[in-house]
């Protein structure tokens, strides 16, 4: 089928002009990429056939980070929504709890939302509900699967302000109604979650595949199972696979769950002592799996971390988790057994400073102290970024005599997203005429155009955008639009929502990287002379005892700079300040070759 040429890549959202800082430009202003191989024609709204209209496509969140995923689809006056994530920020986002994505280009057309999707209980799929149905309205139907409606649920009552939900729960087979013209079909996969959908959407331009946040269940002999959904959405002649591309670099196929059970009960059988298990809270099916082992081994299980025990209350309470009566137990009770019957299940295997496992090391748990008999297993991967905290959280808990065992040593995880093997396993069953990669950095998503390609996708039938690009889908052609909507972060801080901008992100990491001085100077009003001598302050940037010559020759550099103002003039305070940063700045820089921030305080009398 004959498929038009885009000529050009689509102008990205003008933006703020970025700082020299590399991992400033990372915030304000997302590079533009270049999708010169994957091509198609640009076409401007006014162009659109009003008779044929398009079935629109605009990411605002999940294509240049892993989290935030939302999905915006717009057929008419129609609109859908998949997803609503967060995503936890990076080292360039100092103090920010977390961003969310940004929705200023539905606010006008938010009358017009028939339905919000979720695929399923993870935070970088949900987290951002409260923020954003308080901007767009509760009043919007959500559709989730039971697990993540009862999450979602006890969310939402964490925020006072925010709206009560319409939720609707939908199972594997249940039809979506959004409009007369849009209806999505929902089918269960396999993810480290129960209830994890993906979605066949039915359209006047096509049958779309939504598939996010997948992998395949590979048996030890290498038989796959759990593909049924993607079988059923074969038949239905996809036009388009959206198609998830976190893992799709990696060579291979998703590591059997079956040996990743059988590692970890081997390693609970040798422990002399008490096995703490290390693993993210969401990761609910092992959770069930590892109390399973501890059953039959007639371990007693404790539960560390308010995330997990929230979790597993509502997993157990839908009949996910079926556990005997006595198994769990407080973990304010798990002195009352020997330490080779307890295991203990904790949160902060990724090294975050206020979860349980952290506390643990640092002495700092209420009930839990390590022991040199203890076995300590982490069943997680590695989320990108935070190797080095994961790294000092070993040394921490080797250095008190645990042994530490993580998934490089033997298979003790297998991650929810699927690898390119299982990535070509749905494509080559789906068997799409075009193909968008979400959920993934650019070149995750760049790699898994490749495996479209390897599995019979012509690349000039994928499409590489990102946040905030549009997608026009028609019958028998996809444009990428000369449109762009807002994606710029929205960060929420403490219980500030988007007041975070560029300049204070700046900031943070100017006194992160540099520290500060603060010079307190005390002058007459009338004549500009100083009363006492300024006084300096450095935090972060020197030890003031063990540099006093240059506290001096500050001082100095002061005194210097406001003496040469004129005396026939009045003292302008603010002029005096800048004066300071400016001259006092580069002093400092010549003399250390840092940036310090330079807090210049001038009180008059």
């Amino acid at each position: 089928m004959e498929t038009k040429k885009q000529t050009r890549r689509p102008k990205r959202q003008q933006r703020k002009k970025p700082t020299s800082d590399a991992s400033s430009r990372r915030i304000a202003k997302r590079p533009a990429t270049h999708t010169a191989t994957y091509r198609t024609l640009k076409k401007s709204t006014k162009d659109i056939d009003a008779k044929n209209p398009p079935l629109r496509f605009t990411p605002l969140g999940g294509l240049e980070e892993i989290g935030q995923n939302m999905s915006v689809f717009e057929y008419k006056d129609d609109i859908f929504i998949i997803d609503m994530g967060l995503w936890f920020g990076e080292d360039a986002t100092p103090g920010i709890d977390y961003v969310i994505p940004n929705v200023e280009s539905l606010v006008p057309k938010k009358k017009n939302i028939k339905g919000i999707i979720i695929t399923h209980g993870h935070y970088d799929h949900i987290g951002a509900i409260p923020h954003l149905t308080t901007i767009l309205g509760g009043d919007i139907p959500i559709y989730a699967p039971a697990l993540a409606r009862e999450i979602i649920k006890k969310r939402q009552e964490e925020y006072k302000n925010a709206p009560k939900l319409q939720i609707h729960t939908v199972k594997d087979g249940d039809t979506i109604r959004i409009s007369d013209t849009i209806h999505l079909k929902v089918h269960e996969i396999i993810h480290t979650i129960p209830d994890s959908i993906a979605l066949t959407i039915h359209t006047p331009v096509g049958t779309m595949a939504y598939c996010t946040d997948l992998k395949i269940d590979w048996k030890k002999d290498g038989t796959p199972t759990g593909l049924d959904a993607y079988e059923r959405m074969a038949k239905e002649k996809i036009h388009t696979l959206f198609l998830e591309s976190t893992a799709a670099e990696k060579q291979g196929t998703s590591l059997p769950e079956e040996i990743a059970h059988e590692n970890i009960e081997i390693l609970m059988k040798a422990a002399e002592g008490r096995v703490i298990i290390g693993l993210f809270a969401s990761l609910l099916n092992r959770v069930a799996e590892i109390i399973k082992i501890a059953e039959k081994l007639d371990k007693k299980v404790a539960l560390s971390g308010f995330s997990l025990k929230t979790n597993f209350n509502i997993a157990q309470s839908l009949g996910y988790i079926k556990v005997r009566k006595g198994t769990i137990i407080p973990l304010e009770e798990i002195s009352k057994y020997k330490d080779n019957q307890i295991l203990i299940l904790s949160t902060g295997a990724q090294g975050e400073p206020n979860a349980s496992l952290m506390k643990i090391a640092h002495g700092e748990h209420r009930t839990v102290e390590i022991k040199a008999s203890d076995t300590i297993i982490f069943s997680s991967s590695i989320i990108p970024g935070n190797e080095q905290a994961i790294q000092n959280l070993k040394d921490d808990l080797t250095r008190q005599g645990a042994r530490v065992i993580q998934s490089q040593h033997i298979d003790v995880h297998s991650s929810g997203h699927g690898p390119a093997g299982d990535l070509k396993k749905v494509i080559g069953i789906i068997q799409p005429q075009y193909f968008v990669p979400i959920h993934g950095m650019y070149f995750m998503r760049a790699a898994n155009v490749e495996l479209a390609k390897e599995m019979g996708v012509p690349k000039q039938n994928s499409f590489l955008i990102d946040n905030g690009n549009i997608l026009d889908m028609y019958a028998d052609h996809i444009d990428v639009s000369d449109e762009t909507v807002a994606s710029q972060y929205v960060m929420v801080d403490g219980l500030g929502v988007g007041d975070v901008e560029e300049v204070v992100l700046r900031d943070r990491r100017a006194l992160a990287e540099e520290g500060m001085i603060v010079v307190i100077a005390t002058i007459d009003r009338r004549t500009g002379r100083f009363l006492k001598n300024p006084d300096i302050i450095s935090r972060g940037f020197i030890y003031l005892k063990e540099n006093k010559g240059l506290i001096e020759d500050m001082r100095k550099r002061v005194k210097l700079a406001i003496q040469k103002i004129p005396r026939i003039q009045s003292v302008e305070t603010e002029y005096i300040k800048t004066l300071l940063r400016e001259q006092l700045g580069q002093f400092i820089f010549n003399k250390t070759k840092r940036r310090p921030m330079i807090l210049p305080v001038i009180i008059e009398v």
